[in-house]
């Protein structure tokens, strides 16, 4: 059996989880988007608001993201998460959402609350940080 991890990370850990959440995401450029929207055939309005799109930084640090994420990560563990694993759930988030260039763009409609809880939950877990995310 496996012992489970507090939330405490390392800086170097930390690192490697915030670097594991933003190549994961899917993002575009306000530019890019726009010409899709215009290849589509509809206005930038209707694609943002068909899409739920916003900026990646804004995505990343609002609340719906970390709640979605928070419920993903408790259905993983199959119990509970801790106040110390919130906190380290919200940081990662908050830490990407910060490294986002002011121009990019997601959805809400994404995978990203998956994503993270298969990244956290082994973590969590006290297992190893998944190899992908290994300098």
């Amino acid at each position: 059996m496996t012992a489970t991890r507090t939330a405490s990370v390392t800086p170097s850990e930390r690192a490697e989880l915030v670097a594991a959440v933003i190549d994961g995401l899917s993002t575009r450029t306000l530019n890019g988007f726009a010409e899709e929207s215009r290849q589509d055939g509809e206005s930038l309005k209707d694609a943002f608001d068909r899409y739920e799109i916003d900026y990646a930084w804004h995505v990343l640090g609002c609340d719906r993201t970390r709640d979605a994420a928070l419920a993903a990560l408790e259905r993983q563990l199959q119990r509970p998460v801790s106040a110390e694993q919130q906190a380290c759930l919200s940081d990662i988030l908050q830490s990407a959402a910060a490294a986002q260039p002011s121009d990019l763009l997601m959805s809400f409609d994404n995978d990203l609350s998956e994503q993270l809880a298969g990244l956290l939950a082994p973590w969590f877990e006290g297992q190893a940080l998944p190899a992908s995310t290994a300098p």
